[in-house]
């Protein structure tokens, strides 16, 4: 599989680090209560098909990268910057 980087073009896998579930850029606010927290740390979704995940490009630029997967194909379907996902 290979993801290309916003910064450095199409690079192999094995330079990125998957960190998990984009479901992490929408931390809940300080406020929110220890539910919206509980559902944040603990609760995933285990999807087929596309799915929404951070990846970090640890042995290239460092950059947090958000990528649209399906997870049946492994078919990369949309790479940004994390950054640029949240807003």
């Amino acid at each position: 599989m290979r993801i290309s980087c916003p910064h450095c073009g199409e690079r192999d896998l094995r330079e990125y680090t998957y960190l998990g579930s984009a479901k992490l850029l929408d931390r809940p606010d300080g406020d929110a209560g220890a539910e919206a927290f509980y559902d944040y740390v603990y609760i995933r979704e285990n999807p087929s098909g596309e799915n929404a995940e951070l990846w970090q490009h640890s042995s290239g630029c460092s950059a947090w990268l958000h990528v649209v997967r399906n997870v049946s194909t492994h078919e990369i379907l949309s790479v940004k910057l994390a950054s640029e996902a949240k807003a």
